[in-house]
């Protein structure tokens, strides 16, 4: 007779996309943020490729999107299953990011979004997803916390 294990076939191996995200204030401590083509704000970031470790991967986007150089925290602030449209899930873990020692915020935009804008904690757009908001309320309460920006 048969066990059972040779009769229930596995679970499937769930696999996700997984974007890296910071949450990078501007000099004037305004949170930056980019506009996809959802018409959705997010935070800037992408996603790893492979042999990459989260805070390279992190470095390496913010400078392909923004063009600026940024140190990026050694501990995450927050990780989750983000769905982008119905059906279509991504893995997020969101970093505290901030500009490097010497280097100025002279943004430019990459064809990657629609714009870049700049917001006040207390000013976040709607179109912001809840899990970002919540990576920004983290990061925020670090700070006032005695986080070392």
């Amino acid at each position: 007779m048969d066990s059972i294990s040779e009769k229930v076939p596995p679970a499937p191996m769930l696999a996700y996309p997984v974007s890296i995200k910071a949450v990078l204030r501007a000099p004037n401590g305004e949170l930056v943020l980019m506009l996809n083509e959802r018409d959705e704000w997010e935070l800037p970031g992408g996603r790893i490729e492979p042999g990459e470790l989260p805070r390279e991967c992190l470095a390496r986007e913010i400078e392909e999107e923004l063009g600026l150089r940024v140190a990026v925290d050694a501990s995450p602030l927050d990780a989750y299953l983000f769905e982008v449209i119905p059906g279509k899930q991504v893995f997020i873990c969101t970093y505290r990011a901030r500009l490097s020692v010497g280097a100025e915020f002279l943004p430019r935009l990459s064809h990657e979004h629609l714009q870049m804008g700049l917001f006040a904690p207390e000013s976040l757009p709607a179109n912001l997803p809840a899990g970002y908001r919540a990576s920004v309320h983290k990061a925020w309460a670090a700070e006032e916390g005695g986080g070392d920006e």
